[in-house]
């Protein structure tokens, strides 16, 4: 990809899918900013609660985290071959950000124990060497490992007592494994220069579709029943639907985005994502104040909904009112003097 990037609705296009992915997290999110006493009991939720909690289950748990995942990939190439283009070491320069977001993330944690960040930061760390790798080798990569990461939920499913060799099938089919698969993902994608390509692409899109869609609905039969059937492999057969669906989301939406009307129309929720780090962090303190007011001692999934839409209809707000006045986030502002020092400010962006 071009690192001066001169195709603005590229560029929106890439804010407004992350913004629909912090709204994703969002509904997953809001259950865990109140962090539950002992004496708490959780409900055996029903009717319109139950049939929510299994949506989110099929529509959004993993999906969405990996779509923001993807879009993490997509940045750390942007990132690096700007880097490069001014003449700076792109590996080294992606190593200081990295480190600085690991700082960050461990703030964050102090406060919310779901938080993301410091992961993202560890996980970065693997995508430092793929930089120079062609695409051919990325290629092979996401394939193996995705191949790797479908076994060890097959196993976890159906060969549960595996003795000593159950923790390694766990570690391969954990969510650090999706993170690093769609983290590939969207940097195999920009540096292929998939983004800037898509209205090329729509032979290639149409099969990715073809074989995505019928795996999405099958899986998302699978998880309405398992979840009926309080089947306790539930979330191994979350996970092996989530690769398939976030990429049959992913290149629906890109597809979708090249309406220049609908893009136009989306521009607030691209006003979110272009300040995605301070968002994600805001949402956090954000949803526990609301949850505070409403005095909820258990967050129920219609309360998740309903949070969730209050917190990214205010982020929406405060994020268009910023840009009238500002280039970039606060939280972006500080990751970048944490990224390149005071000589930050002289390196465009």
């Amino acid at each position: 990809m071009n690192p001066s990037i001169t195709q603005k609705e590229r560029i929106i296009s890439l804010d407004i899918i992350r913004g629909i992915a912090l709204f994703g997290i969002l509904l997953i999110n809001v259950g865990a900013f109140k962090t539950l006493t002992d004496d708490v009991v959780i409900p055996d939720y029903n009717g319109i609660n139950e049939i929510v909690a299994i949506l989110t289950d099929i529509l959004v748990e993993k999906k969405f985290f990996s779509i923001f995942s993807f879009l993490f990939g997509v940045g750390f190439y942007i990132f690096a071959s700007r880097a490069e283009s001014r003449g700076d070491r792109p590996r080294w320069c992606f190593a200081r950000r990295l480190l600085a977001l690991l700082l960050i993330g461990i703030i964050h944690f102090l406060f919310f124990w779901g938080s993301i960040l410091a992961v993202y930061a560890v996980i970065g760390f693997l995508l430092i060497p793929f930089y120079r790798a062609k695409v051919s080798t990325i290629s092979k990569w996401i394939g193996g490992i995705i191949t790797v990461y479908i076994l060890s939920q097959l196993l976890g499913i159906f060969a549960p007592d595996m003795g000593v060799f159950s923790n390694v099938i766990a570690f391969l089919g954990n969510d650090s494994i999706t993170i690093f698969i769609m983290f590939l993902s969207g940097f195999l994608a920009a540096k292929a220069d998939w983004i800037r390509k898509i209205s090329d692409l729509t032979t290639e899109i149409r099969w990715l579709q073809i074989v995505t869609l019928p795996l999405f609905i099958s899986f998302s039969i699978w998880i309405w029943f398992a979840s009926q059937g309080n089947d306790p492999h539930i979330q191994e057969i979350i996970a092996l639907g989530t690769i398939p669906t976030t990429y049959l989301y992913l290149s629906s939406l890109f597809v979708i985005l090249e309406n220049k009307r609908i893009a136009k129309l989306l521009q607030p929720i691209a006003r979110v994502g272009q300040m995605a780090f301070t968002n994600y962090w805001a949402q956090s303190f954000i949803g526990l104040a609301i949850i505070s007011i409403m005095d909820l001692e258990v967050v129920s999934p219609i309360n998740i909904v309903i949070i969730s839409i209050i917190i990214f209809a205010i982020q929406i707000i405060y994020s268009v009112i910023w840009f009238k006045f500002f280039k970039m986030g606060p939280l972006e502002k500080v990751w970048r003097f944490m990224t390149y020092g005071r000589n930050g400010a002289s390196i465009r962006k």
